[in-house]
């Protein structure tokens, strides 16, 4: 009897590792439990050790400096006996999550680039796409979640917007696929993402599932060329959507519908890549289905990979279940295995050509503008020891200024009296990255003599209850106004950032009062297209896309706060 319990105990401990390489779960790029960010979905060092020990096939990292990142990736290996995906959400360049490395600016402002120079903006795009796929390779990550191939042509709409690489699917696709391409190139993979498209919804799936209810010859002509481009282009994986389209599947969400993933993604659009899931975990699945049935429910759907399951133990024993009952074939489990190797032999193979000399001279790599020799993952500093190499760091103030929009003059001193005030709106106060305490946002007007005044989104103060004058302007002393304003879509946010906010309202009643010194907007075009329009001749004023300490340096000098030249060199993170 106990040597009956014992081989059905090892039979089923193996069914779970045979199926465990198709999760991809949640971790803390730092290398201890306390450090973690978000420990409601980042797991803990034990329970990593053991799932990895057990098979799961991948991890999704989040968090820490480009020097750590480079160790935990080599720790995680560790405690792995195969090959691993390491992914992370790096859409704006690998600085964007991991301090140290390059942090470009949103791929929406090269949309706006490509509307005037769609030559330049393309050159620009495929090099953004090397030098996140080259930082991505030094600090041991093989799979780049992006690019967003998803059409933001709905300004309201919370979860993408600045993530987009355009507003229009010609634009989007063309930028896309050249990302891709000079990403891949560099030897990791690419993931065009969220299948069929998640540009025109105005909630966010993070919190509910949307109702996308166009019709399919809507879907033909807007959403799904961008997906074209990008799998002509050789994308290795596809993303999905937590939509319901009704057009497609009145039933299933995109993610979990075979018309979506299988009829319409593999047979019609021909893709033969990976396709994961988003994260399971986001509420327009976890407020549905719970994490065992999601993961069979997707996998029946076509996808290959489950990514960052509400909870990996239930899920595993779920896909196993279904095994078993017949509802997954055998069949249909190894074709997602087989995809899995593939596509990691196929970044493998790419590293390899990577790491080959050039042919016919040894300085050939030193003569390309945007090659550098990258250190291997196993470096001290994970490939990155010197930071970002110059060739990153020229294109990411390259793309900052050529994305930087300016009218009126400059602020006048005499505007800037003793008594000024930095009026700073945020989302949130709490896990914001781009404002630390060294910030241009707050160094550069305080250097000027403004003090600084912290809004985060509609808290009570400095509000009014007129809708005419919203700013309690007794509360924020006599002197000029500097408004800084950073705004835009953010996941969980469940607003595309400011836009229920009276902010024409505050513009017509600073400048009533004659207090309105000057106005910059970071992130959102939206909110600076509706803003521009109503600013009088005398005030100065900028946007930029990107919110980054560089993005903030390089506005407020053109304002004419701070110096110029090379200083902009101390906010390239």
């Amino acid at each position: 009897m106990l040597l009956a319990k014992t081989v059905m105990a090892t039979e089923a401990m193996q069914r779970r590792q045979r199926v465990a390489p198709l999760l991809v779960v949640r971790a803390s790029g730092h290398l201890s439990d306390g450090q973690r960010r978000y420990p409601r979905w980042e797991l803990t060092n034990a329970e990593l050790q053991r799932l990895l020990a057990e098979g799961v096939g991948g991890v999704i990292l989040l968090g820490a400096s480009a020097a750590e990142l480079g160790q935990r990736t080599r720790q995680l290996a560790s405690w792995s006996e195969q090959p691993l995906l390491f992914c992370a959400d790096v859409e704006e360049g690998v600085g964007q999550r991991f301090e140290g490395a390059s942090w470009l600016v949103p791929p929406l402002a090269l949309g706006r680039i490509h509307a005037a120079d769609a030559a330049a903006a393309l050159a620009l795009a495929e090099r953004y796409g090397r030098c996140s796929g080259r930082e991505a390779r030094a600090l041991g990550l093989n799979w780049v979640l992006g690019p967003v191939c998803d059409v933001n042509n709905n300004p309201d709409n919370p979860v993408i917007n600045v993530r987009a690489w355009g507003e229009d699917p010609a634009t989007a696709g063309a930028l896309a696929a050249a990302f891709l391409r000079g990403a891949q190139a560099e030897g990791v993979l690419c993931c065009a993402k969220h299948f069929p498209g998640h540009g025109d919804t105005s909630s966010d799936s993070h919190l509910e599932l949307p109702l996308l209810s166009h019709s399919r010859e809507r879907l033909e002509r807007i959403e799904l060329p961008p997906f074209r481009q990008a799998i002509a282009a050789g994308v290795a994986s596809v993303m999905t959507a937590h939509l319901l389209l009704p057009s497609l599947d009145p039933d299933l969400p995109a993610t979990l519908s075979p018309v979506v993933l299988n009829d319409l993604l593999r047979q019609e659009l021909g893709f033969d890549g990976l396709v994961v899931t988003d994260a399971l975990v986001m509420e327009a699945i976890t407020g549905r289905y719970g994490a065992g049935e999601a993961a069979v429910l997707a996998l029946e759907a076509g996808a290959d990979l489950v990514l960052m399951p509400a909870d990996a133990d239930a899920a595993l024993d779920a896909i196993v279940a279904a095994i078993e009952a017949g509802r997954l074939s055998h069949e249909r489990l190894e074709a997602s295995l087989e995809r899995r190797r593939l596509a990691l032999a196929r970044s493998s193979s790419a590293q390899q050509q990577q790491s080959k000399p050039a042919t016919g001279s040894s300085t050939a790599m030193a003569m390309q503008p945007d090659a550098c020799p990258i250190q291997s993952p196993g470096s001290p500093l994970g490939g990155l020891s010197n930071g970002p190499i110059a060739a990153d760091q020229a294109l990411a103030l390259e793309l900052v200024r050529r994305s930087l929009e300016r009218q009126g003059p400059q602020l006048a001193p005499e505007r800037l009296a003793s008594g000024s005030l930095n009026l700073i709106r945020v989302d949130t106060l709490l896990g914001c990255p781009f404002l630390s305490a060294t910030a241009p946002a707050l160094l550069l007007p305080a250097e000027a003599g403004l003090s600084t005044c912290l809004l985060a989104g509609q808290g009570p103060s400095p509000w009014s209850d007129n809708p005419q004058a919203p700013l309690a302007l007794e509360r924020l002393g006599p002197g000029p106004v500097l408004l800084q304003l950073f705004v835009r879509g953010n996941p969980f946010r469940g607003s595309a950032g400011g836009g229920q906010e009276p902010w024409p309202a505050v513009i017509a009643q600073l400048q009533a009062a004659g207090r309105l010194a000057g106005l910059a907007v970071y992130g959102s075009p939206y909110l600076w297209q509706q803003l521009q329009p109503l600013l009088e001749p005398t005030i100065a004023a900028a946007y930029s896309p990107g919110q980054m300490p560089l993005a903030q340096a390089e506005l407020l000098r053109s304002l004419g706060l701070g110096a110029t030249g090379s200083q902009t060199e101390g906010f390239t993170d």
